[in-house]
């Protein structure tokens, strides 16, 4: 049974599915952020709505241990992704430009280039998490007091990046990445999991098309909006 699983995650098949997986998780994640991020804007106390919102998302047991679920999930479903575009494209081979006509037939340009999509999102993340997760454990960041409870001002911080205009720019274009990411991404992790439907098929494709410029727009409105007010 072990080495069955082994053998099915190892496959090209169980790769996709792990793929989809945590792709899911991550795609709820997302809304799951911007709720939170989006305090960012909506406060009007000087960023202590968003303070204690950070405070309890970093000191709550259950949220720091599904953080850690999704550190792990982002590597997964980066790793997974890196090496199914090597094996596609191991796979081709001699053949590569005969097979690209075959398979670009039909297709989005998000699905053909998810591989490089997926590439840059990640370079990405791992920029997006230097600049403020990074900051947030190691660097100095200031304390603020509110009602008699120490907090680190995380809203200074953010606020700091976003008075970077070419920061700023460098976030939208990122948020573009990753609606073309989602656009593609959401209807192959259902199909890839053998949900499809004639009746529900429409409709998950319809929810993902609009939640792929939604989320990303929210997430590309927040350091534009931030900047903004700073000038």
């Amino acid at each position: 049974m072990t080495s069955w699983f082994a053998k099915f995650l190892t496959s090209s098949i169980g790769k996709k599915v792990i793929m989809s997986l945590t792709g899911l998780f991550l795609i709820s994640f997302l809304l799951v952020h911007l709720l939170g991020n989006l305090q960012l804007i909506l406060a009007q106390d000087q960023g202590q709505t968003f303070n204690e919102y950070a405070y309890f998302m970093t000191h709550n047991p259950v949220i720091k241990f599904l953080s850690y679920g999704l550190y792990a999930f982002i590597l997964i479903h980066a790793i997974q992704g890196l090496l199914l575009a090597y094996n596609n494209r191991k796979a081709r081979g001699d053949q590569r430009y005969a097979v690209k006509v075959d398979r670009t037939a039909g297709a989005s340009k998000s699905s053909i280039y998810m591989g490089s999509l997926g590439t840059v999102i990640l370079i990405f993340i791992v920029i997006h998490m230097a600049q403020f997760w990074l900051q947030m454990k190691l660097g100095n960041t200031e304390m603020v007091v509110y009602d008699e409870e120490p907090v680190k001002d995380l809203y200074t911080l953010v606020a700091a990046v976003y008075q970077n205009i070419g920061f700023v720019i460098f976030y939208v274009v990122a948020m573009i990445f990753i609606a073309f990411h989602l656009w593609h991404g959401f209807q192959s992790a259902w199909q890839t999991l053998g949900l499809n439907h004639k009746k529900y098929t429409p409709l998950i494709k319809a929810v993902g098309y609009v939640y792929s410029v939604l989320i990303p727009l929210g997430f590309a409105a927040i350091p534009v909006i931030m900047f903004l007010r700073q000038q």
